[in-house]
């Protein structure tokens, strides 16, 4: 697909990736990108193309009423997430309750609603932005891993269908970046700029599975070549 001229609707657009995203569309031609966030006042410093929408993917009615403000989406950008950091005995079952609606079944519902969207101006584009961790679970994170991994395998699913019906679907699966899920953390983090414009090449490739920076490539061979030893890697466990 195309960027150039595509209209977009993005999830999480206010900051961290979503936000080097919105930049990175519109520096590559995008016509309109429907800004998504809690908060729209929050999506702020921006031009004419950008038409800011309060959207909570908690919120059916919020859900429900999104093509209506954005009729015309060719090309839709799965970004938002959260994550409560917790281990899988640790973890309160709110907690666990709200990744799951968040990052799964919000962005499902999601899906869903915009799907006869795109097929209405001839097909284009769904990206959901995953991760390494949607692969192979963190103790430390039990909630979202198992969030993502549900949203993986969604993907997965209507790919094949979708596909028959011009809308490509795209899993993006970055490692580390550098935003605030991660701060205070010492791991490798990607530039969020950087990990944006690797995903939009993706697309543009046309690529199913998107590894958008140095972390995630090398440990893709390894989920590739070694599962047990890739699952390990993120456990803690030495092998």
């Amino acid at each position: 697909m195309n960027i150039t001229n595509s209209v977009v609707l993005l999830t999480g657009a206010n900051r961290g990736l979503g936000r080097a995203l919105l930049d990175a569309l519109l520096d590559r031609g995008a016509q309109r990108v429907y800004a998504v966030a809690r908060d729209p006042l929050t999506v702020t410093g921006l031009d004419e193309r950008v038409v800011p929408i309060r959207l909570n993917l908690t919120a059916a009615g919020d859900i429900a009423g999104a093509p209506v403000q954005a009729p015309d989406v060719d090309l839709l950008v799965n970004n938002a997430g959260t994550s409560r950091f917790a281990g899988p005995l640790a973890a309160d079952r709110e907690s666990l309750a709200e990744e799951i609606a968040t990052n799964y079944l919000g962005t499902v519902d999601l899906i869903r609603a915009f799907t006869p969207v795109i097929d209405s101006v001839g097909g284009g584009a769904i990206v959901n932005v995953l991760s390494l961790l949607a692969l192979a679970s963190s103790p430390s994170m039990a909630g979202y891993s198992a969030s993502k991994a549900a949203l993986h395998s969604y993907t997965q699913a209507i790919r094949p269908e979708l596909r028959r019906r011009g809308i490509a679907v795209h899993g993006v699966y970055p490692g580390g970046i550098d935003t605030d899920m991660l701060a205070g953390y010492d791991v490798p983090k990607a530039v969020p700029r950087m990990v944006a414009e690797e995903i939009l090449d993706g697309i543009i490739a046309d690529h199913d599975d998107i590894f958008p920076d140095p972390t995630a490539r090398e440990m893709s061979m390894v989920w590739r070549t070694d599962p047990k030893s890739f699952e390990l890697a993120f456990s803690g466990e030495a092998q």
